[in-house]
């Protein structure tokens, strides 16, 4: 049995976290959590569409036409650091020797592709001219000095706290791309971004979840280029922001599944993944909400040919939506004779990629129209695929959940 201090009570209470919920949670870690059953990868004509040129043009028009009456948002899910983005210069950081090795030497023994690419190309980070202008400053006798050392020394100006501190500031807010006479964080691009598919009446709203400590930094980085975007688009931004609720922490144990505690006394949590954010985005309010992770942002030059493609999903997903309504209406008005019957159910399976459960044809007529209307009576998503070029990450899988298959 678990017993919490009078700190840790007061602590959870603070975080809107019950004791339940931690002994559940402590459960879960004991018994394993449950593996999704992959069926088959979604292809074209099963689960994902291929839309022609003419069905972009189609849809994208669409969008264009009734943007002016409806609320968009573009939502941002923007807590992550920079760390992992930068780990490979961590870990060079961490293991590196120079009374053991040369910087060659290491790449070669730790095979580091990726910090030999990176000292190869450091004179094109959009970082570049900001840290050597931050080392110059710091070292009054920065020409002199060797090259491995100016090297690490680079590395140490642009992660560590006592430098730029890159290392720990959130990925949104470090120079992500250069140009001529310029560079720009991904915050930066994703107003760019919105100007073109989600704006309405000359007016962008963008929703960005970010870490708690960092609201200043990033109220600072809109302060910075506020004018300037809103002069080089014509569009009118409001920023908002939320955070990652504490109360969808994780508790951190030990292996005997025991809570582990600081030094302080408190319990030790870890931040949930992009699942949390749910709540943040349910709260908001909006007819179309554009979802775009922060670091997923092109440059300038692409952004209309992305904003076509976000313009093109729109207008599918008023297609589809309009569908729904009017389905949901006759059902509603107990105007669904069998033969419209057999088509909600085809609308559903084929544009849908819904499934209907094994049983369903044994449900009374009742039921079937029941569940029909609440299949249709939830929130759309769709979602664009990449081509599938043998790039690492995910793709949309058929799942088998309780005998019945999801997408």
């Amino acid at each position: 049995m678990i017993k919490f201090t009078k700190q840790q009570l007061a602590q959870l209470e603070s975080k809107n976290i019950t004791t339940d919920t931690i002994l559940k949670q402590i459960e879960r870690f004991k018994i394993g959590f449950p593996v999704v059953k992959l069926d088959r990868p979604a292809v074209v004509s099963d689960g994902i569409l291929k839309l022609h040129n003419s069905d972009h043009s189609r849809y994208q028009r669409l969008y264009e036409e009734r943007l002016d009456h409806l609320q968009i948002l573009k939502f941002v899910p923007a807590s992550g650091a920079a760390t992992r983005m930068f780990k490979f210069l961590h870990e060079f950081l961490k293991d590196f020797d120079p009374c053991e090795d040369s910087i060659n030497s290491f790449i070669n023994k730790n095979r580091a592709q990726e910090l030999f690419t990176f000292f190869i190309a450091i004179e094109k980070f959009p970082f570049y001219d900001e840290v050597m202008a931050s080392l110059r400053t710091t070292y009054n006798e920065w020409h002199a000095k060797a090259d491995r050392e100016k090297k690490i020394l680079f590395v140490k100006q642009m992660l560590e706290i006592d430098g730029l501190n890159y290392g720990n500031m959130p990925k949104g807010l470090v120079p992500f791309h250069r140009y001529k006479d310029h560079n720009t964080t991904a915050f930066e691009e994703h107003l760019f971004e919105a100007s073109i598919y989600a704006s309405t009446n000359k007016q962008a709203r963008l929703h960005f979840t970010i870490a708690e400590d960092f609201k200043d930094h990033f109220n600072a980085e809109f302060d910075r280029i506020e004018k300037i975007v809103e002069s080089k688009t014509g569009t009118e931004f409001e920023i908002e922001f939320s955070h990652q609720k504490s109360s969808t922490d994780t508790i951190a144990v030990d292996y005997n599944n025991q809570p582990i505690v600081t030094e302080t006394g408190d319990l030790f949590f870890r931040p949930s993944g992009h699942g949390a954010l749910l709540m943040n985005l349910n709260e908001l309010d909006a007819d179309i909400i554009f979802i775009k992770n922060i670091d997923n942002v092109t440059v300038s030059s692409l952004e209309q040919e992305v904003g076509d493609y976000k313009k093109s999903l729109a207008g599918l997903l008023l297609t589809l939506q309009e569908q729904c309504f009017k389905y949901l209406r006759l059902i509603d008005e107990n105007k669904v004779d069998e033969i419209l019957k057999a088509e909600i159910e085809e609308f559903l399976m084929i544009q849908l990629s819904a499934v209907l459960p094994p049983d369903y044809k044994k449900y009374a007529r009742e039921f079937q129209l029941e569940y029909l209307f609440n299949r249709l009576n939830r929130p759309l998503r769709v979602c664009g695929m990449v081509k599938n070029e043998g790039e690492p990450g995910g793709g949309p899988f058929w799942c088998i959940i309780r005998k019945a298959n999801f997408l």
